[in-house]
């Protein structure tokens, strides 16, 4: 049984003893302790729903749920209603400043080169495809790997959210997991920069990100990657995937729906990104974000277009279930405002263990080496906030 255990059965370490949800960033904060009640879990499909149903009823506590969305749009999601608003001084107070270090174990899954081979066969897959017409022609796929890795002791999730946060253009997540019967706790622990989508009354807002290339510490070359990557075919089509996707989901909702012809270019501290900020007017003032954020997961950005060929080519290829990467998280209150995050650039935590997650989209021109090489990129935010950097071990291509 998956269970997200309430209030007085949680217990991470000695500081921690109830669920914990920490939503901060550019845009927005959010912290969240306790659990008052579990939304019940469901498809994405049906989030909004499930949402105003809970909401009919008058509950005591805040007005909002917090939470994730697992990647497969068709398995239960993770929803609760906070007991608090806050997380406790004195738990913040007390956070170490040191995370344990890392063992030394590292094991990529599935292997670079495993996962290039993975990357050939998807686009053999995708150029045989090409002239073929038909809505469920393989137009893109996103397929992902990860790193595990060890520490000598227990992980604590605030404390690895914080050393994220020295990147201040994305924006970082903390948030408990669901876990069977006597398992030690698990986190959801990452620094987003995409958007998925976000509702202040009648305006929405969604921006998302397809498209990468990884920083350089010059900056000369620097400049020149951020050129190169705003002329490229590949990922301009890769990009547009997503953002024809999301327009054709929002327009039949909005009176107005404005998205730029063209990308942006849009930077953390260790990558490019093409972006597109597509912003609209909601016909119906009581449309909620819980509604919204179950149309659109999972977007061509994580998944691939048309959505269920993608997620079947992800499931046939991908060794390791991606679980809440990928996901979204987010939070919804009861006048239907709130924002969603596409759950990337993070790592299940749990006890002493992290497991890393890194994805790149796949259309028929894709080129296994450097797909090899962005999802390594990708791992940087995480691998740098655990001290581990590319001269030393845990390097993500081994």
């Amino acid at each position: 049984m998956m269970i997200l255990s309430p209030l007085a059965e949680t217990e991470v370490n000695a500081k921690h003893h109830t669920p914990l949800f920490v939503l901060r960033g550019p845009r927005h904060t959010l912290e969240a302790e306790g659990c008052l009640a579990s939304l019940p879990s469901g498809a994405a499909a049906s989030l909004g729903r499930r949402v105003s149903d809970f909401f009919a009823h008058d509950r005591a506590g805040p007005k909002v749920l917090v939470g994730a969305l697992p990647f497969d749009p068709h398995a239960g999601d993770a929803l609760y209603q906070p007991a608090r608003l806050a997380l406790p001084e004195s738990l913040v107070a007390s956070l170490p400043t040191e995370l344990p270090p890392l063992t030394g174990y590292s094991q990529a899954e599935p292997r670079p080169e495993h996962y290039a081979d993975m990357v050939a066969r998807c686009v053999s897959q995708l150029t045989g495809e090409q002239g073929v017409s038909g809505n469920e022609v393989l137009g893109k796929a996103v397929l992902a790997r990860s790193l595990h890795l060890q520490a000598t002791g227990t992980i604590d999730p605030l404390v690895l959210a914080r050393r994220l946060e020295r990147d201040v253009s994305v924006t970082t997540y903390v948030l408990p997991l669901p876990v069977t019967q006597n398992e030690p706790p698990a986190w959801l622990v990452g620094a987003t920069p995409e958007l998925l989508v976000s509702v202040r009354g009648r305006t929405v807002v969604s921006h998302p990100l397809a498209g990468s290339a990884r920083r350089s510490h010059d900056a000369e070359e620097d400049t020149r990657i951020s050129a190169e990557l705003a002329a490229s075919s590949k990922d301009r089509e890769e990009h547009r995937y997503v953002v024809d996707a999301i327009v054709a989901a929002l327009a039949p909702l909005c009176s107005e729906l404005d998205a730029p012809d063209m990308p942006s270019l849009y930077t953390t501290d260790t990558m490019w990104h093409l972006g597109t900020k597509i912003v609209g007017t909601l016909k119906d003032a009581d449309t909620s974000v819980a509604t919204l954020a179950g149309l659109l997961h999972p977007t061509p950005a994580v998944c691939g277009t048309p959505r269920q060929r993608a997620l079947d080519t992800i499931n046939s290829l991908e060794p390791v279930a991606r679980g809440f990467y990928a996901g979204a998280v987010g939070w919804v209150d009861a006048q239907g405002d709130g924002d969603w995050y596409v759950a990337i650039r993070c790592a299940h935590v749990q006890a002493n263990t992290l497991r890393l997650f890194a994805g790149a989209g796949i259309v028929a021109d894709s080129v296994p080496a450097l797909e090899v090489a962005e999802t390594a990129a990708k791992f940087r935010a995480m691998l740098n906030a655990l001290g581990v950097d590319d001269a030393h071990g845990c390097q993500p291509g081994k």
